[in-house]
């Protein structure tokens, strides 16, 4: 299931939030890379931050960053999993 350029980039920005507080926002600002700042508007659009620019998740924001960060805990264990 490859993942397309766009959604990726969006993985990116939520990467960039805390999931330990919803108090600490980020900031994009307009220098940033195209494709980082696309990503950060359609976020926007989709209702998981406050502000086009960045600014804090949203209550949907928040549930997705933690099934983020349980993810990406996963896939950056070092040790294999027993099946």
């Amino acid at each position: 299931m490859p993942l397309p350029k766009d959604i990726l980039d969006e993985i990116r920005v939520l990467t960039q939030f805390n999931p330990a507080s919803a108090l600490e926002g980020i900031k994009v600002h307009h220098t940033a890379e195209s494709g980082t700042i696309a990503a950060t508007q359609r976020l926007y659009d989709k209702d998981l931050i406050t502000l086009p620019d960045g600014g804090y998740l949203t209550s949907s924001g928040q549930e997705v960053i933690r099934h983020l960060d349980s993810l990406l805990t996963v896939l950056q264990c070092k040790e294999a999993v027993p099946s």
